[in-house]
């Protein structure tokens, strides 16, 4: 009789274990994708409009390591980035090239998605995206997606403001 009750206190304490960690595991909220991101943002030291795209990143949730060099091209070529994408400034986040002036939500969005891609880039420097606002106006832009053979497709497009 010991040995009964002695299996069916075993048997009861192992169900009450597994309730307890299938309600914390649904409990658990799910972690901040920016939580703990760092971009390693590469940049000329005389640009503007790169301190204000990193001043948008940062209030988006991003810790920023800033790297000026004297030849970004350089830079941009050991990463991959398709002549045709380049921007002023190129970052690393997460194993993810950024290029150029992507929004942080777009950056974002990358990081929770995962797709098998090199980056995203913001080609130019179209005036209203982020690091480049001016006055409430924004001309029509598309954030692209493209892997480690070229290959692009538009990810997200940002249509033209004007106040």
């Amino acid at each position: 009789m010991k040995i009964e009750i002695t299996n069916l206190k075993l048997a009861v304490a192992f169900v009450a274990i597994l309730t307890s960690a299938a309600c914390f595991a649904q409990s658990t909220p799910e972690p901040d994708v920016a939580g703990d991101l760092k971009l390693v943002v590469y940049h000329d030291a005389n640009c503007g409009c790169c301190g204000k795209w990193m001043a948008h990143m940062r209030e988006n949730g991003f810790a920023i390591e800033s790297v000026t060099k004297s030849d970004i091209n350089d830079v941009k070529q050991k990463l991959g980035v398709p002549q045709p994408l380049r921007a002023c400034h190129t970052a690393i986040v997460n194993g993810y090239v950024i290029e150029g002036h992507v929004p942080a939500a777009d950056v974002l969005r990358l990081l929770k998605e995962r797709p098998d891609a090199r980056g995203l880039s913001v080609p130019g420097m179209p005036m209203g995206s982020p690091g480049m606002e001016y006055d409430g106006r924004r001309q029509a832009f598309n954030v692209v997606l493209f892997d480690a053979a070229g290959k692009t497709q538009v990810f997200t497009r940002y249509p033209a403001l004007f106040e």
